[in-house]
Parts: C-alpha cells; sequence; structure tokens
C-alpha cells in the first residue's frame, strides 16, 4: 500500500525539527478513499479530543504499515529513536465557524502525555484533490509556555461569549497570526501527500473556505492522521 520509493523533502517550519513531506505516498490513495465511503456511516463525533470533525479508527494492521514507514522515511530526522506507541484515524473537518468551540478556533499540540525522554510525532496525509480545503500551519507562540498554556486553559474554561469578547475572534479557523501567536508556516495539501512533524509544535488545519467542508469521503477533507510516542534521542 505504502509506495517504497515517495519524494521526500524537508521543509523549515520554525521548530527545532523540520517537517517532513512525502509525495506520492500510497501506491493506491484512491483505496483509502474507498474505504472511508464504505465505512462512512461508521465515522462519529470524537469525544477523547477537539478534533473539530469526524473519525474513524484504523485498523492496527494499517498503524503498523505507517509505524514502518515513519520509520525509515522520518524517524531519525525527527530526533526519534523508538516508537512506544502509535494509533491513526480517518478523519473530516466538518464544522463550520459558528459550530467551533474556543480552543478550536486556535492552534494546538499533540503531546500525547510523553515524558522528558520522549518526543510526539503527528503526521497528516491528504486524501482529497481540492487543495481549498487546507493544509496544515504552523506556529509560534508570542509569550513564553506556561503563560500561553495557562491562556489555554482559561479559553478552555470559557463560553464561547465570553472567549469571544476577550481576545476578540470571530468564529472561524484560525489561519493567521494574532496577539498570541505567530504563523510559521503553511504546508499545502496535495493528494496522496503525507507530512511528519513535531506534534509538540503549536500547528492546526488551516481552513480558509469553510464552505466546501463537507461529511462525504469524496468530497471533504478526508486525511489520516497518526500519531507516534517515540523515545527521543540523546542530545
Amino acid at each position: 500500500m505504502l509506495n517504497p520509493h515517495p519524494a521526500v523533502a524537508s521543509l523549515d517550519i520554525g521548530g527545532a525539527t523540520p517537517c517532513i513531506v512525502i509525495d506520492d505516498a500510497l501506491s493506491d490513495p484512491q483505496a483509502l478513499v474507498d474505504l472511508a465511503a464504505l465505512h462512512r456511516e461508521a465515522f462519529d463525533a470524537p469525544t477523547r479530543n477537539a478534533y473539530p470533525g469526524l473519525e474513524l479508527p484504523l485498523p492496527g494492521t494499517l498503524v503498523e504499515r505507517f509505524s514502518e514507514h515513519f520509520a525509515v522515511h522520518a524517524r531519525r530526522r525527527l530526533g526519534a529513536r523508538r516508537v512506544l506507541d502509535a494509533h491513526g484515524r480517518l478523519s473530516m473537518v466538518t464544522l463550520q465557524p459558528q459550530e467551533l468551540s474556543p480552543l478550536q478556533r486556535v492552534c494546538h499540540r499533540d503531546r500525547m502525555f510523553t515524558s522528558a525522554d520522549e518526543c510526539a510525532i503527528a503526521a497528516v496525509l491528504y486524501l482529497f484533490r481540492d487543495e481549498a480545503l487546507g493544509g496544515t500551519s504552523f506556529f509560534s507562540p508570542k509569550q513564553g509556555l506556561p503563560e500561553t498554556e495557562a491562556l489555554m486553559d482559561g479559553w478552555s474554561r470559557m463560553e464561547t461569549p465570553r472567549f469571544e469578547q476577550e481576545t476578540g475572534r470571530a468564529p472561524g479557523y484560525m489561519t493567521a497570526s494574532n496577539p498570541h501567536f505567530s504563523l510559521l508556516r503553511t504546508v499545502a495539501p496535495r493528494w496522496n501527500r503525507l507530512i511528519y512533524y513535531d506534534g509538540g509544535q503549536f500547528h492546526n488545519s488551516h481552513i480558509e473556505h469553510p464552505a466546501l467542508l463537507s461529511g462525504e469521503p469524496g468530497r471533504g477533507r478526508l486525511t489520516v492522521n497518526l500519531f507516534f510516542r517515540c523515545s527521543r534521542v540523546a542530545a
């Protein structure tokens, strides 16, 4: 399923490690789109994270194949030594701006409860052809990390009207710098493009045209989202 000879590039995204971009990642990407369509009714809203849409867990055998691919093409480049845990899902962003909670309107980190000698690596495989559905953006906080985490903890406890009043943020996905975060780089989506990056860096889906979002795999912003908890390469 995974192309053994993909095109691999490294992009600076302003963090300690780059974003590894794999084009032509799958030998038959349409097969995953067809799988998503076949199991469309099994997609559901997440209960354990703030993903703004619908999800369907990937079979363990597929996650294992992606883990092997990650080990070959990206693991060492991202400062990871060994995969300790991995999981993945098919995902579709579906929420319209007015449906977003406060934390869904700002960037986030995927840390997966890592310890000091571990790192969290995330990956996104784009399975849509309309690039207007949006790629992935990376940000840096304008204040220290403790202050940023305190801000986000406060936002998580706010009702939407208070969040809008305190931040001045209108309903919508985050696609630009604001008083709290600087936009560093946006990685464009491409059919059958897979990106690996440090999940501890602030990031989010770069969605400028939410009217295009759909809950149908053949038309919507269908992706594979993967998460790897890894031991860290010693400094």
